[in-house]
């Protein structure tokens, strides 16, 4: 048993030792609180870039009228607002530099290009099938949530356009959203 504590070798002085272990728990604590501070800050960064996108949509529609926007949507009275929200509104339509390689089906499988009419949100907020009225824009009609958007999107909804040249000079709206029941 001598021989083996004559041959030990100390890597590391106790006091070394602890020493190290304050500065790893000092290194922890920092990376632990301070790692989302990149993300938070470019989610601020994002969130500022659309406020001032919105403020300048708002003062170009206040200096001068837009065009009156006319699409195919179905229009039905019956459904009640269940809860109304206020969100970014852009449009698309089925081009694979939009979509994925299968542009004219949406997440939930529905075939939008057969359907042919300008009736389908993609909504990440929402879940699929939900109903909803755009009433500042659309008036009565009626949209269904079939699709999703990038997840970057998380409170904006994109309203699916049969021409890319609709979907265009619709650009980017800020208007509310009726929830239906």
């Amino acid at each position: 048993m001598e021989a083996l504590k004559q041959n030990r070798v100390k890597f590391i002085s106790l006091n070394n030792a602890k020493k190290l272990v304050f500065l790893l728990i000092l290194v922890f604590l920092f990376d632990f609180f301070l790692f989302p501070m990149p993300a938070l800050a470019c989610e601020a960064a994002e969130e500022a870039e659309t406020q001032q996108m919105l403020q300048e949509i708002a003062l170009e529609e206040i200096n001068e009228p837009g065009p009156i926007i006319i699409n195919h949507l179905p229009e039905n009275n019956v459904w009640a607002a269940k809860k109304v929200v206020n969100r970014v509104i852009t449009a698309y339509n089925s081009e694979v530099g939009q979509c994925d390689d299968s542009p004219c089906i949406t997440a939930n499988g529905f075939n939008v290009c057969e359907h042919g009419e300008e009736d389908t949100i993609a909504a990440n907020f929402l879940r699929f099938g939900t109903k909803v009225r755009i009433p500042d824009l659309f008036g009565d009609r009626v949209f269904v949530v079939r699709d999703r958007m990038n997840t970057r999107f998380s409170n904006r909804v994109d309203i699916w356009m049969v021409e890319k040249q609709d979907a265009r000079e619709f650009g980017v709206k800020l208007a509310k959203i009726e929830i239906l029941e």
